[in-house]
């Protein structure tokens, strides 16, 4: 692969990532994707990719160094709230150009009925009794909804929780993208009655929004966690021109 243009470390694990390594492969770079390992099979990616955390933001300092890099691209979900603080601190210590890869968050639609939270737990809490939900928030967090007798659904993720399923639960394995036909079934043969998600952005599981306005269905809607100040892009091929600007490429 050829790297006339310098090394660059993705932190990845979403798709505008894996599109990125792939742009910057074409354009002459030498990508290294760093993926956390909670997938455990992603995706393919083009270039060099290691799994695994850093040992926070000293550790990604250390192996940016070792590993002559010229730029950061924090390409990482939007809710990886902790990595992008690592990130910010460790190309300010090796004083390399940091770029984010972020798509937009999603805007309420004319016809949709949310509820902004902030957090997992303010979602739970605006849950009514007998609350029939899809619950759309990953693996990890779904323990504390599922341990509610009183409420009972479908909850989606990629990879399996490891633990059965509370009663009046259901978890469906399946990854985006998903279509709006296949949303509507999903919500209608279940009797869904609230969309729990997070305000992940993109088009790969915009579905489920307008799935949920035909349905009538209220969606409770927890808001992107705050993120370090850093100069953001909306898409892989932006960030490379800006990348080509920063590095005199």
């Amino acid at each position: 692969m050829a790297s006339a243009k310098g090394r660059v470390l993705i932190l990845g694990g979403t798709a505008e990532a894996r599109d990125l390594a792939g742009l910057l492969c074409d354009a002459g770079y030498a990508p290294v994707t760093s993926l956390a390992g909670i997938t455990s099979a992603p995706a393919a990616i083009r270039g060099e990719t290691r799994q695994g955390g850093f040992g926070g933001p000293d550790g990604l300092a250390r192996y940016l160094e070792e590993g002559d890099f010229q730029a950061l691209v924090d390409a990482t979900h939007p809710f990886a709230g902790v990595i992008s603080h690592h990130a910010t601190e460790a190309a300010r210590r090796c004083r390399l150009p940091l770029i984010r890869l972020e798509r937009p968050s999603w805007a309420l639609e004319p016809g949709e009925r949310w509820t902004e939270v902030p957090d997992n737990d303010a979602a739970l809490q605006a849950l009514p009794k007998g609350a029939r939900v899809l619950l759309t928030i990953g693996r990890k967090e779904v323990r504390p909804f599922l341990a509610r007798a009183d409420i009972s659904g479908v909850a989606r993720m990629i990879e399996p929780m490891g633990y059965p399923p509370a009663a009046g639960w259901q978890v469906l394995l399946a990854r985006p993208p998903f279509g709006l036909d296949a949303e509507l079934q999903l919500l209608g043969d279940h009797g869904v009655t609230h969309l729990v998600t997070k305000n992940s952005g993109g088009e790969e599981t915009r579905a489920k929004l307008t799935a949920a306005r035909i349905k009538g269905v209220e969606v409770v809607m927890i808001r992107r966690p705050p993120k370090p100040a850093a100069y953001t892009v909306a898409d892989p091929g932006s960030l490379l021109i800006l990348l080509d600007e920063r590095l005199g490429a």
